[in-house]
């Protein structure tokens, strides 16, 4: 074989692999499926920043999602048109290592949800990537602010001796709407409760009242964000 017909066999490989699939894709689906792909991860966002209801929030963490959204996208945009690219994109994809912890739970369906929004965009089914986004929206708005009207409290009490233990317990069963007692500490120098509370329309004056009872040392309340039983 000639130096000039392995010359003409390398241009042939070359224009087949390369140029002929590079001219196969089209500017205008990139470019409609990045706007697209950009809307929905700010809807992601808009979504994931009226239902945080973590201890910190991230603003970072809501930009990534956005960013997400699109470099999903971009990715199926390009395995999709080109069928080697796709064999080498999931061996290069399957090196990648995360090596950030996810604190809140929710942190992951919206993770989740912007990586399956922009699959579903690069893949060109743009009416479910639409409406799917708006019906996960609207369930976790309906579901989060529900849940956020019943706000758990913790009330650690200490008192000197059980006879203060008793009359704290009576007046908190007057106050608040639901107690229970989720701890007990004993020691020479006191009783130490904490209690489960649900306030009656987030009132808390309670708390002065069991501060000036007599034998009670001390009253601290606290509100958390945790997950309960009922």
């Amino acid at each position: 074989m000639t130096i000039q017909t392995l010359a003409v066999s390398f241009n042939d490989i070359f224009k087949s692999s390369f140029l002929e699939k590079t001219s196969s894709f089209s500017l205008l689906d990139m470019a409609i499926g990045l706007a697209l792909a950009f809307i929905l991860g700010l809807f992601i966002f808009f979504v994931y920043k009226k239902t945080y209801r973590g201890v910190m929030y991230s603003g970072s963490f809501g930009l990534s999602l956005l960013a997400m959204t699109m470099v999903t996208t971009l990715i199926l945009l390009a395995v999709t048109s080109n069928v080697v690219l796709s064999l080498g994109m999931v061996g290069a994809l399957s090196i990648v290592r995360f090596r950030t912890a996810v604190k809140e739970p929710m942190d992951i369906v919206f993770i989740f949800w912007a990586i399956a929004a922009g699959i579903v965009l690069g893949a060109g089914f743009i009416p479910l990537a639409v409406f799917g986004s708006v019906f996960i929206g609207l369930i976790l708005f309906l579901f989060t602010n529900r849940k956020s009207h019943d706000a758990p409290y913790v009330l650690v009490v200490n008192c000197v001796d059980d006879q203060a233990e008793r009359l704290a317990g009576g007046t908190i069963g007057q106050q608040v709407r639901r107690f229970a007692v989720k701890s007990k500490t004993v020691s020479p120098d006191g009783v130490e409760v904490t209690y489960d509370l649900r306030l009656r329309e987030g009132a808390t004056q309670f708390v002065n009242q069991l501060a000036d009872l007599p034998g009670v040392r001390s009253a601290v309340l606290v509100s958390y964000n945790g997950e309960y039983l009922s």
